[in-house]
């Protein structure tokens, strides 16, 4: 039997394509316990185990962007947070694809700021 949280991440990983598809230099990469897509090299977003993301934003947003709902420092275990410029966000304020689409061009936005493409 599958592990849920597993086909919720495997769901977003199918998600994220799509969305991704026409990025010109996008890889996958097991990473944060999920499924990471580089852009340029450079990690955008991550898949999480849950069904959740993890985006890689602006450090100087990351205040304003970790108070939208569902939003929040992404923690890699206990007394473990991230810092600035990453953010992971719950399953269900993704769940809509204009939830999704808004993160995505969040991540893509600052990865084209720092590869300069």
């Amino acid at each position: 039997m599958a592990d849920s949280a597993a086909v919720a991440r495997d769901a977003l990983v199918e998600r994220l394509r799509e969305h991704l598809a026409e990025e010109p230099v996008t890889r996958e990469v097991a990473m944060f316990g999920g499924r990471a897509f580089m852009v340029n090299e450079k990690m955008a977003v991550c898949a999480l185990k849950g069904g959740g993301l993890l985006v890689r934003i602006d450090a100087q947003e990351h205040d304003a962007l970790a108070r939208r709902p569902g939003a929040g420092p992404m923690a890699m275990g206990p007394e473990r947070v991230m810092g600035p410029g990453w953010i992971a966000v719950d399953a269900e304020a993704i769940d809509d694809g204009e939830a999704l689409q808004s993160w995505l061009e969040r991540a893509l936005e600052y990865n084209r700021a720092v590869t300069g493409r």
